[in-house]
């Protein structure tokens, strides 16, 4: 008797999310991942890599399963009907089931003027390799200025002032605004030490290739002006002909199904379950994707899938290699009234980065073993605020911040 063949399934994004679906599926499945590079980014490690303390790569043999199939392409299209997806060098890739954990990126900025010319993104790793490359041209005494106070700028301004660098923060708002009023203070009081020059409530009207404008009519230079105010994600999703909320992320039930076709499942920041999405973050992809490769494999199995169940533990800022700032959650990402400062946080937190990239890795070796913080979603909850899809198309509409 001939054994059936193994169903198909296409992953499309090889980050956090897509390569710990990738890896839970490869004994079941005939996986192909599709990526726009072939090595893994760290994301979480980009500020590092453009200061040049950090590779913030991986090597996807030892990220992936066996047998898993990497194609190093871009995904112009999806063709649901025919479960198809069409790719930027002119090819196509059929599948049976295909997981969208295409990520996000920086948000386009063409209202402010000059961001798109002059202003340097640190959310993907080409934009992280052209920072670099400009620092390497700049004298110590040059002003770096790094707009946007989230934790990606946060720990960008970190990284430069201890390297001895001219750093000014600017931001619209306050430093910080996921953190409480005591990760806040100890963030402050790291950045001060560091002699960064911050400016909060201030709005970047426009950005030119040595100086940038505030929207009190302050001129400030600025040899390099590193814009992270705020991510987004692809549209590829939407271009495709599928449901996604304002942001542009797929919208998906809660066992991250999306609401259009029961063959197509997402993970990661581009997923909007429930058309409620969880915060960005490498500890919110991994779950993301083991479930969705769940969700794949028991309707494989005939099976009914599991609903998405994951919790946090709170954030962590590296602010330089000597010092951070760690803020613990409740595990429903509720922050507690509790915070360490300091070479300890900093620990934390880099130790949290060495597990996500080892659970990645124990997974692509033994599918099925990791599991990870549960019991912060309440799916019954979510499901009643937003069971109308229309309704839940036009939440958050605004850019989030990078809150890793």
């Amino acid at each position: 008797m001939m054994s059936q063949p193994r169903p198909r399934v296409v992953v499309i994004g090889g980050g956090y999310a897509g390569a710990a679906a990738a890896g839970r599926m490869s004994r079941k499945a005939a996986v192909t991942v599709i990526n726009p590079r072939p090595h893994f980014v760290e994301r979480t490690r980009l500020h590092q890599f453009a200061v040049g303390n950090h590779h913030a790569s991986g090597d996807y043999r030892t990220l992936l399963g066996k047998g898993t199939e990497l194609l190093v392409d871009t995904v112009t299209r999806i063709e649901s009907r025919m479960r198809t997806v069409h790719l930027a060098t002119g090819d196509s890739v059929g599948y049976d089931y295909l997981i969208y954990a295409v990520g996000s990126t920086a948000t386009r900025r063409a209202t402010v003027p000059g961001v798109e010319e002059f202003a340097y993104p640190v959310a993907e790793f080409e934009h992280a390799e052209r920072l670099r490359h400009a620092l390497n041209t700049l004298d110590a005494e040059a002003v770096i200025t790094v707009v946007g106070a989230g934790l990606t700028g946060l720990e960008t301004a970190g990284e430069l002032a201890e390297q001895g660098r001219r750093v000014r923060l600017v931001c619209s708002g306050v430093i910080g605004p996921v953190l409480t009023g005591r990760a806040r203070r100890a963030t402050h009081e790291r950045l001060s030490n560091l002699h960064v020059e911050v400016h909060e409530n201030a709005r970047v009207v426009r950005v030119g290739p040595d100086e940038l404008a505030l929207g009190d009519g302050t001129v400030l230079p600025s040899a390099v002006t590193v814009w992270t105010a705020g991510f987004g994600v692809p549209q590829l999703a939407r271009a495709s002909g599928f449901r996604t909320d304002t942001l542009g992320r797929i919208l998906t039930d809660e066992t991250l199904t999306s609401i259009d076709d029961d063959r197509v499942i997402a993970a990661g920041d581009c997923a909007a379950p429930s058309g409620d999405p969880v915060r960005m973050a490498c500890q919110s992809a991994l779950p993301m994707g083991l479930t969705a490769a769940d969700t794949v494999l028991s309707r494989i199995a005939g099976e009914e899938p599991a609903t998405l169940d994951l919790g946090f533990n709170g954030i962590g800022i590296s602010l330089g290699r000597r010092s951070g700032v760690v803020q613990f959650h409740e595990r429903d990402d509720t922050p507690k009234d509790r915070a360490f400062a300091g070479r300890i946080a900093l620990s934390i937190k880099d130790l949290g980065l060495k597990a996500a990239m080892a659970g990645l890795r124990v997974e692509a070796l033994r599918p099925g073993t990791v599991a990870l913080p549960g019991g912060g979603r309440h799916p019954s909850d979510t499901q009643a605020r937003t069971a109308d899809p229309a309704h839940a198309a036009t939440e958050d509409s605004a850019p989030f911040s990078d809150t890793r």
